[in-house]
């Protein structure tokens, strides 16, 4: 579900069909920034890639027309809807009906609040080569302003070849099946039915850096790989030895959205989920199991779970 960040934009991931007519979706971060007018989307989100990485794309939102449904327009991509830009539509895929809905809504409203501004696409070209620099103001990524049915697009036109985008780039083009569906595999045992699957981004131990992984839970254990397609996990946490997991008390200090821990007796798991739902999804998870393993009357000192609260 689209989410409000810190910075008080809005964000989440979706697939988008980046050429068009190609019929292939790739799973992007997307952020919706009144502010600065634009829509971007980046490879994930930019909290876990490096300092400076460019976006993939960018769209002003003076451009975009209208937002809606296309589940008729494109039956075989499901909950897909269409953003108009100039003469290029751009198909999207979300992750259910109230993720379409939302997405939908939050654009549309979006763009009906903006107002035109006269600007030139060369001027848009240089801001984004700026918000593209690193620290030090040493690395510049060029881009390339296209004219698509008279909307400027800009594109970056080469990527950073970097040893630490090697690791995230295993998931950054991760499909919409690889990202959400439960992977079923030979690595479990057939008694350990996976109650829950997905990608997190979770704090390393020494150096507190922040890797996407692959989560599996089931009834006795949760475990990480590296990615859905590893056959041995890089760690196993029996769920005995989970004291609690509750969402984090430090994610104003860590500065990281959607962020809960899973305390256990040797140390404090921070894992970051993709949006409030489904951090809250995977607390309730892993507090249910662990309820189902000890049993309700040694669960209640041992689990933290509240539901979140509706407003």
């Amino acid at each position: 579900m689209p989410y409000v960040d810190r910075q008080n934009r809005i964000c989440g991931f979706l697939d988008i069909e980046e050429n068009e007519n190609s019929g292939k979706f790739l799973r992007r971060y997307f952020i919706l920034d009144t502010r600065e007018d634009s829509l971007v989307w980046y490879m994930d989100n930019p909290q876990n890639l490096p300092s400076g990485s460019p976006p993939v794309g960018i769209i002003k939102l003076t451009y975009i027309s209208k937002v809606s449904d296309a589940t008729k327009l494109r039956p075989k991509a499901e909950f897909c809807f269409v953003m108009n830009a100039g003469m290029r539509k751009y198909f999207l895929q979300a992750n259910d009906q109230q993720d379409l809905v939302e997405w939908v809504n939050v654009l549309n409203k979006a763009t009906k609040i903006t107002v035109p501004k006269q600007s030139d696409p060369l001027c848009q070209m240089d801001n984004a080569n700026r918000q593209a620099e690193s620290p030090g103001g040493k690395k510049q990524v060029s881009y390339r302003t296209e004219i698509v049915g008279g909307v400027p697009i800009i594109t970056p036109t080469q990527k950073e070849e970097t040893s630490e985008c090697s690791e995230a780039g295993d998931s950054n083009y991760l499909k919409r099946s690889q990202s959400h569906l439960p992977y079923f595999s030979a690595k479990h045992p057939p008694d350990n039915a996976i109650i829950k699957a997905g990608y997190c981004v979770k704090q390393g131990a020494v150096m507190k850096n922040w890797k996407r992984r692959y989560f599996q839970l089931d009834e006795n254990t949760i475990g990480y790989f590296k990615s859905e397609l590893e056959k041995e996990p890089l760690r196993v946490i029996p769920l005995k030895e989970v004291h609690k997991v509750q969402e984090c008390k430090q994610s104003d200090i860590m500065m990281r959205d959607n962020l809960f821990e899973i305390v256990t007796t040797s140390r404090t798991f921070y894992v970051q989920a993709d949006s409030p739902e489904d951090m809250h999804s995977w607390i309730k998870a892993i507090s249910g199991a662990i309820v189902a393993q000890r049993g309700p009357g040694r669960s209640a000192a041992s689990v933290c779970y509240s539901e979140p609260q509706r407003k």
